[in-house]
């Protein structure tokens, strides 16, 4: 029996479901390291796991290193380390090379995790991206603007999607971002050129190098207007054609880019735009599970469940490709205002006819519920049709006809 472990920092819902496919696979020694303890378990899905390990911090490669090593004398070597958050794919990196576990090692985990790395390696293997700039001192930014002019992009290089992240749009900004973020040799910026156009994702599962699987996705806008207009409602819309010629022509970029990069076995998550003349370019690339509820989107598209067959595919190397069926998308309801609760949710009564029909999941924000630390905002609704263009227009109704109210 082969032993797969999952780090699980909080043994939250979202997580748990990855654990269930987990402990559900045959032949498999299902176990999880968590700062949590083992008692926030469901107890039928505790009975499943071959044990549960507690460290402190996840994000600390040598501790998983350690708890990997203990599993290995309880339950024999560990054949597979796992996990789905962004910041955990180089502490798994640093745990697997300690341990001897096949999986993607520390020098490409940093590739796709440092932005300012991934810029470099893309660049060097000319690839379209952004120009872009390491900001250790305040002369870098500067250099930056010299080179690239106005307006700019200001992130730290281990972000995480567009989280943290300044659009600079003149000299007062830019002074005023670098007083605040001062940055340093110890503590990065990345800046690069503000790129405009449609934004949209590339999923790939690759297995041992060679990419055996796409979909891709439209954001509706992208997350930086999101993040720059809080009262934006937006969404993410999957296409019900697997093979449109826009993300045709642009598969084979992003598999250059993910050899570059030093992709293995894996489903990456991809970020990149159509400039207004046309040609693509790379925003950023995850070697994990997307977020934004593309795992649902892909799952329900194509009537299968995409959460077990990631776990498959990583513990495994087995991935069966799957034909679409469905456009599917999801709406995010965020709350207008400056409030930091739910005043009112405006307009369902109006969207009765959306609920009904192409509704599937929807999570409605709650009078008096807190308002949400992220951009995903205080609910959501996913909607699936026959055909693209329903799909569009469904969510579109959803965004007009629903209002969230923050007091």
């Amino acid at each position: 029996m082969s032993v797969a472990v999952l780090v699980a920092p909080y043994l939250q819902e979202n997580t748990l479901r990855y654990l269930e496919a987990l402990a559900d696979l045959p032949g498999v020694a299902a176990v999880v390291i968590s700062s949590d303890p083992a008692d926030l378990l469901p107890p039928d899905l505790r009975a499943r796991l071959a044990g549960h390990y507690r460290v402190a911090n996840c994000m600390d490669g040598g501790q998983l290193a350690l708890a990997c090593q203990a599993i290995a004398r309880s339950l024999g070597r560990v054949d597979r380390l796992l996990g789905v958050l962004e910041q955990l794919q180089v502490p798994l990196a640093e745990a697997r090379e300690v341990c001897r576990i096949p999986g993607l090692h520390t020098r490409a985990a940093r590739n796709f995790r440092d932005k300012a790395q991934m810029k470099k390696v893309l660049r060097e293997a000319g690839l379209p991206c952004a120009r872009s700039r390491l900001i250790e001192t305040d002369e870098d930014a500067w250099k930056l603007i010299d080179e690239v002019g106005y307006p700019i992009i200001v992130k730290p290089v281990d972000g995480l999607g567009s989280r943290a992240t300044w659009r600079i749009n003149d000299e007062t900004e830019l002074s005023n971002a670098l007083k605040s973020l001062r940055p340093s040799l110890d503590r990065p910026l990345q800046g690069e050129e503000f790129v405009t156009g449609s934004e949209h994702t590339c999923e790939t599962v690759t297995i041992n190098g060679r990419p055996v699987w796409h979909s891709g996705t439209h954001y509706l806008p992208g997350p930086l207007e999101v993040l720059e207009n809080p009262w934006i409602q937006y969404c993410v819309l999957l296409p019900r054609e697997s093979d449109l010629p826009m993300f045709r022509d642009f598969w084979p970029t992003n598999t250059a880019a993910l050899a570059a990069l030093g992709m293995e076995t894996g489903l990456s998550h991809m970020e990149w735009f159509v400039r207004r003349d046309g040609t693509a370019c790379i925003s950023e690339v995850g070697a994990r599970p997307p977020g934004v509820h593309i795992m649902p989107l892909m799952s329900l598209a194509h009537e299968t469940d995409m959460i077990a067959r990631w776990v498959r595919l990583m513990v495994l190397d087995e991935f069966e490709p799957v034909a679409r069926k469905w456009s599917v998308g999801v709406a995010f309801l965020r709350g207008q205002g400056a409030g930091k609760r739910v005043k009112g949710v405006y307009g369902l009564e109006r969207a009765d006819d959306l609920m009904g029909q192409y509704v599937v999941e929807k999570s409605l924000p709650r009078v008096g519920q807190a308002r949400a630390d992220g951009y995903e905002g205080e609910g959501w609704v996913i909607v699936k049709a026959a055909d693209t263009a329903t799909c569009r227009q469904a969510l579109k109704d959803l965004v007009t006809r629903v209002r969230v109210d923050l007091e």
